[in-house]
């Protein structure tokens, strides 16, 4: 009789709220530093401090990052855009730990709690150089704001919206 070995049991993955300041933040800042440079060059320049720490907190707004084993594989956060609106951004994957589903579990997490403030809608723009994140955003029921048979480059700033 042969046996079968079983998989070894994945880390369970946890969901924490925390500020720009907390340490564990840190690579999800360094690497989306890094993804916005190596795409957009100088373009990029100052796009991660465009908006001041606390429009990413309570009441208002909200940074998670998903850990395992207590390190963050996944991030993200919202801002409020208008009354009935937030505004995601800061969407990120570790580079170890993409093709994981885990940008779509930060987006639902971040709609679950921008649903729980009272906003009825999300909006969001993504680079023209970012397909991955164009097909997220299509793949998770966002409306394209834009012409999807256009070249990218020719839109800039590519937007999406949803109702919660």
């Amino acid at each position: 009789m042969t046996s079968v070995a079983e998989p070894p049991p994945q880390p369970q993955l946890t969901v924490v709220r925390v500020t720009v300041d907390d340490p564990r933040v840190e690579p999800l800042l360094r690497e989306l530093a890094h993804e916005y440079a190596t795409r957009y060059g100088r373009a990029a320049d100052g796009e991660l401090n465009r908006y001041p720490a606390e429009e990413f907190a309570a009441p208002h707004g909200e940074l998670l990052l998903l850990l395992e084993g207590g390190e963050p594989v996944a991030g993200g956060a919202y801002r409020r855009y208008d009354e009935r609106t937030a505004e995601l951004k800061r969407i990120w994957t570790h580079s170890g730990h993409r093709r994981r589903g885990l940008a779509r579990r930060v987006v639902a997490e971040l709609e679950r709690s921008a649903a729980e403030r009272g906003y009825r809608r999300i909006h969001l723009t993504t680079g023209p150089r970012q397909p991955e994140a164009r097909g997220l955003y299509l793949a998770t029921g966002y409306t394209p704001l834009f012409d999807v048979s256009a070249d990218p480059e020719t839109i800039g700033p590519l937007p999406f919206e949803k109702g919660l």
